[in-house]
């Protein structure tokens, strides 16, 4: 009796061994950044990081509204701690309302379904990150931070001879072709002859 096999030919050779099966953005997901996102988030809230998966946590949305009452207090009056789905997903749109009242950029929140259905983990995380950044901004916000230290504004004011210094130096960001002419090609459509 013969057995059929079937080989995909594009996958890579580890791609059909059962351990390596990678969930759609698993391979983009970075779980040193989603621990210290979590870790920063209940510091914040002030209580101990749960036992879980870090979409399962923040997936009803109510850490995540917890976590901007900290940051703003009262920026979200009402929570639901249970219901339908529907309602679960507006504690998701009520944390992303007051995060962008909060200073987080519109194109660094991440969607409602990105979260609650688990289409995109990563961009929740970065988000989340985001957000922890921003915090520095506020100065009225004394608790702990997340990522690099944000920059501060350092404008620089330049004379009109210092700007005009320049002009007669020789611009090399193209690089300098040494006098290199097209004189002897012929014009376009002819074949060069060698």
């Amino acid at each position: 009796m013969i057995q059929k096999t079937s080989v995909c030919v594009d996958a890579p050779a580890w791609a059909s061994h059962k351990d390596h099966q990678l969930a759609p953005d698993a391979s983009k997901r970075n779980k040193d950044l989603e621990a210290e996102v979590l870790t920063w988030i209940f510091q914040v809230i002030g209580e101990p990081v749960p036992k879980g998966e870090f979409e399962d946590i923040l997936r009803d949305g109510v850490v995540l509204c917890n976590l901007m009452n900290k940051l703003t207090p009262g920026c979200i009056k009402k929570i639901q701690a249970k219901g339908t789905n529907f309602q679960l997903m507006e504690n998701i749109q009520r944390f992303q309302a007051a995060a962008k009242n909060y200073g987080l950029p519109q194109e660094e929140i991440f969607q409602t379904a990105d979260l609650f259905e688990r289409r995109n983990i990563a961009q929740v995380a970065l988000s989340l990150y985001a957000l922890g950044r921003i915090t520095q901004k506020h100065p009225e916000f004394t608790g702990p931070t997340l990522g690099p230290k944000m920059a501060d504004k350092n404008e620089r004011t330049f004379t009109e001879a210092q700007l005009r210094a320049h002009e007669g130096e020789l611009n090399l960001q193209m690089g300098y072709n040494k006098g290199a002419s097209q004189s002897g090609h012929g014009g376009f459509g002819n074949t060069r002859h060698m």
